[in-house]
């Protein structure tokens, strides 16, 4: 089975790759290596998933925002590699990056919810390293921001 076909069957929709709001580009690819630009929680109506996790936000509601920034970076990929998916040898590292209260500590839960995602899609390729930070703030008041390196053929 292939990524878009475990995509619907996760009831899951693949949305169109945001595009930059700044001065940089969605992905680069150098020396086989696909960077991919941090991607922001929209959820399927397309509004951003904003708050602060552990101030209005609980874990569970993190980790969602954390899925729908791995849909994006899927997107990205999809759109850098053609739609070529096969080209994808594994994911090698994600970060991400938690808007929250001084105080809380379950960062890799929240991140959980990304990188569940990406193994779910690629299976044993989307295993990766991972670092799961907590901030005081993301852009345009989002929960989540999730950049990725991934490895290609």
């Amino acid at each position: 089975m292939g990524v878009e076909e475990r995509i619907a069957e996760l009831g899951l929709v693949l949305p169109q790759p945001a595009a930059p709001v700044a001065t940089y580009v969605p992905y680069v690819l150098a020396d086989g290596l696909l960077h991919i630009s941090g991607q922001i929680p929209f959820d399927a109506d397309g509004s951003l998933v904003k708050g602060i996790v552990g101030a209005g936000l609980d874990t569970a509601r993190g980790r969602y925002a954390a899925e729908r920034c791995a849909l994006g970076i899927v997107a990205q990929v999809k759109a850098a590699l053609g739609g070529n998916f096969g080209r994808v040898e594994r994911f090698v590292k994600l970060g991400v990056f938690v808007a929250c209260t001084a105080d809380f500590t379950e960062q890799p839960e929240v991140a959980n919810g990304a990188s569940d995602l990406v193994v779910a899609l690629f299976g044993d390729a989307g295993r990766h390293a991972r670092s799961a930070v907590g901030v005081s703030s993301l852009p345009r008041g989002v929960a989540v921001e999730v950049d990725a390196i991934v490895q290609l053929r």
